[in-house]
């Protein structure tokens, strides 16, 4: 990874760590009152096209031993009630501070795919993820309402897998791409700011 870049995610998390630690106590035990354990979900990401992670949310579905793929319109059924209003404000998202400081993510990159889909799309994400993956992302500020739109239509697994691949892959590698291509620290920046930020977009 190029020095600077980490030199930035160390930095981001160093500063956010107060006040994001705080909060994941605070909703560790919401989580553990209303709904139970686990609090934690961690489920593998690819941080390359070799490389496996584990990257951690807060747990916002009912537990499915049977469960595979992406979340889409199948499985909001699973949803809990506390789930869905984090979800809403990606705070389900806060312990992936952890992934930021071992060096899993960087702060901006593309979102982490699932293995296998690296593994079906081996030509996507070989270019893909020559950029770390990150908290937020290109794609994340101009798909991921879409995605979330494309995938809530969708009545099983099946039919989420059908969408994911033929709609958001290649849509998403394209935004990625242009971001890897057009990488500067500036750009990173505006990417943050956009992230924080809505309206600026």
């Amino acid at each position: 990874m190029n020095p600077a870049k980490r030199a930035f995610d160390i930095w981001t998390a160093a500063m956010i760590t107060p006040f994001v630690v705080p909060m994941v106590i605070v909703i560790s035990l919401v989580i553990l009152i209303k709904d139970g354990r686990p609090i934690f979900y961690g489920g593998e990401r690819m941080t390359t096209p070799t490389k496996g992670f584990r990257l951690w949310k807060f747990r916002t579905m009912r537990v499915d031993s049977a469960d595979w793929g992406v979340s889409g319109g199948d499985k909001a059924d699973r949803i809990t009630p506390v789930g869905r209003w984090l979800r809403r404000r990606r705070l389900d998202e806060l312990p992936q501070l952890w992934n930021l400081w071992v060096g899993d993510i960087s702060v901006v990159g593309p979102r982490p795919p699932l293995r296998e889909y690296v593994e079906r799309f081996p030509e996507v994400y070989g270019k893909v993820l020559q950029s770390r993956p990150g908290l937020t992302g290109l794609a994340s500020i101009y798909f991921s309402k879409h995605e979330i739109w494309l995938l809530s239509r969708s009545t099983s697994p099946e039919e989420t897998d059908a969408i994911y691949c033929r709609d958001c892959i290649p849509r998403k590698a394209r935004i990625d791409l242009m971001y890897q291509d057009n990488w500067t620290f500036c750009f990173d920046l505006n990417v943050v700011r956009k992230t924080l930020f809505p309206s600026a977009r």
